[in-house]
């Protein structure tokens, strides 16, 4: 093998700026995780929402929950990304459409972070409605006889209760929020893939770049998986057994 290695690339200065490829990769890094919480957000929001639309009594309502959680889930990540980055623009009002596609600060972090949390949040959705459906019906039943609305029984005896037992689920789609923030260099967004392709191109040191930004993308999901251990370690419930 003739490939000439050399891990001291890292600090050494980029050719076409002040900085070291150190400082680029600690820019992709900080980026990929304000992509990846951020989108987490919106996905965990929107898919405790959606999610719990979908176990309710009105048809109307689970139809909504049914056609997001079809729609999000189907289409690809990347064809997501590139409807809401070229697409979507186009079809607002030319005032507004010139301004986002000209104007708009962070209009690339803005597009990926919603992409991601909108795709994400279909596949939240479902582990939500399995977790609700897991729950035994006296539950439910247990709630309204005590007086409470079925949006009060949601929101003090179903989904606490829910929520605790699809936390392992949760982590998966945690994790894979940082992993699938990788699409969001298509559009331009300087995490770690766009800045580990930078510095291929900048220093030829292929294996050195992208072993770096591999080596973050696990530190990163192992991060998120540790700290979904331990919320659930605290929130778990001794003894429960899921009952129809």
């Amino acid at each position: 093998m003739n490939y000439h290695w050399n891990w001291g690339i890292f600090f050494q200065q980029v050719s076409s700026s002040d900085d070291t490829y150190l400082d680029w990769i600690i820019t992709g890094l900080g980026w990929t995780v304000a992509v990846a919480m951020s989108a987490w957000v919106i996905a965990l929001v929107l898919g405790s929402i959606m999610g719990t639309l979908r176990t309710v009594q009105s048809k109307p309502l689970v139809m909504v929950g049914t056609v997001w959680v079809e729609l999000f889930r189907n289409v690809p990540i990347l064809v997501q990304l590139f409807i809401w980055f070229f697409v979507v623009p186009e079809l607002l009002p030319r005032d507004l459409s010139l301004w986002v596609k000209q104007d708009m600060p962070g209009k690339e972090f803005f597009t990926a972070t919603l992409a991601l949390g909108l795709f994400t949040s279909a596949r939240v959705a479902e582990q939500v409605r399995a977790g609700i459906q897991s729950l035994s019906r006296g539950q439910r039943y247990a709630g309204l006889a005590l007086g409470f609305t079925e949006a009060q029984t949601y929101r003090y005896v179903i989904l606490p209760m829910a929520f605790r037992f699809i936390i392992p689920p949760l982590t998966s789609e945690f994790m894979n929020a940082f992993k699938n923030s990788a699409v969001a260099f298509a559009i331009g967004v300087m995490d770690l893939t766009f800045i580990s392709r930078q510095m291929v191109e900048e220093s030829g040191q292929v294996i050195e770049s992208l072993l770096a930004a591999t080596v973050l993308y696990v530190i990163c999901a192992m991060a998120a998986n540790r700290v979904m251990s331990f919320i659930e370690k605290r929130s778990h419930v001794p003894g429960f057994i899921l009952a129809k």
